[in-house]
């Protein structure tokens, strides 16, 4: 387990080495003048001149890169020329609304997929799999700002079910703890304004989260048809193990191994992805920071959130990593025992059929 660990501990240090790479070469290709843009569209040259001079710009590149990776290990991305504030500390404002979002988007990811693509899976060739799929399809196909638009028009501009935009109602407020409304709500002690917190969180989250239910519904059921044809399930079957636990505990969590995976690279694609979401309702988070930037020619800004984005995503992978180390007992044991995907389920079926003997 530890030498895996460590394993995945180098990989996403060397990934992140190559994405401070990245993003210093994007102040290097991205058209503008930094140094013009922190001195302020009407600096004289002499203004700039110092800019560039304070920022390190009139150093050899190899030298910027040195002071670049520097600042970014000491956490300074910067400073905002919109806000002319600290960027890690403007993102660090905004991020826990975009997180909170991302997080309600994938509960109802999970809700949503898991049994649809079991149903699917099981059911393959019959109404059920037929409906699934499709349901899925839709939620791919449907653009994600025409989705918001029609659940703002529906859901609550006619039939009034959900607030239209914001993370409260006017006049509401709750103490600033983590900056997740609804986090802050419950600390608070306030259920009231949680309750109302979570009613602003649920369409923009059903919208963040419709395209990548059919990923993770269409990879879920391709895994369960394979792990359903797979010989330990008539073993388990055999036994007279009931069909629950037979397709849940063998056959799903067996699935879950390389459904995990796409879980966690969602996880960074839905951060990424916040910026339409957030604009269409009215949401601060880093999305519709990054469209501020990118307005206003704020380069540091812009390459700050693509550092922070790119960040979470490496660690939301590592993290699965680790639900696959408990997933897959082949990786706690080592290469030694390198089996077919299903090994454990095999021998807990084996174990069940003794027990009945």
């Amino acid at each position: 387990m530890l030498s895996f660990i460590a394993q995945r501990l180098g990989m996403m240090i060397l990934v992140l080495a190559g994405l401070i790479t990245v993003t210093f070469l994007m102040t290097q290709v991205l058209p503008g003048d930094p140094a013009r843009a922190a001195a302020g569209r009407n600096a004289t040259v002499e203004q700039v001149d110092a800019a560039r001079e304070r920022l390190g710009l009139d150093q050899p590149v190899h030298e910027q890169y040195v002071s670049y990776v520097s600042r970014v290990a000491q956490g300074d991305l910067g400073t905002s020329v919109f806000t002319q504030r600290p960027v890690i500390e403007d993102i660090a404002q905004v991020l826990p609304s975009s997180v909170e979002l991302v997080l309600a988007a994938m509960l109802i990811n999970v809700a949503v997929a898991l049994p649809l693509g079991v149903v699917s899976a099981y059911r393959r060739g019959k109404g059920a799999d037929l409906s699934a799929r499709l349901v899925a399809l839709l939620g791919a196909a449907v653009p994600v700002f025409w989705l918001g638009l029609i659940l703002q028009a529906f859901l609550s501009a006619r039939w009034g079910l959900f607030p239209l935009t914001g993370h409260l109602g006017f006049g509401s407020s709750v103490p600033t703890v983590t900056g997740m409304t609804t986090v802050d709500a419950l600390l608070a002690g306030d259920p009231s304004t949680f309750g109302e917190a979570i009613s602003h969180l649920v369409l923009p989250a059903i919208t963040l989260a419709a395209a990548y239910i059919a990923v993770v519904t269409r990879t879920l059921r391709s895994t369960m048809i394979g792990a359903l044809d797979a010989d330990y399930i008539t073993l388990a079957r055999a036994t007279g193990a009931s069909e629950w636990r037979v397709v849940i505990s063998h056959g799903l969590r067996n699935a879950l191994v390389p459904t995990s995976t796409i879980l966690g690279m969602q996880l960074g694609w839905m951060l990424g992805s916040t910026v339409l979401v957030e604009s269409i309702f009215g949401r601060v988070g880093v999305g519709a920071y990054s469209v501020t930037a990118v307005l206003q020619n704020d380069l540091y800004a812009v390459i700050g959130a693509v550092l922070v984005i790119g960040v979470v995503f490496i660690l939301a992978n590592f993290v699965v990593d680790l639900l696959q180390l408990w997933l897959n007992p082949r990786l706690r044991k080592g290469k030694r025992r390198e089996r077919a995907g299903a090994d454990e389920s095999a021998a807990e079926a084996s174990d069940l059929a003794g027990e009945r003997t």
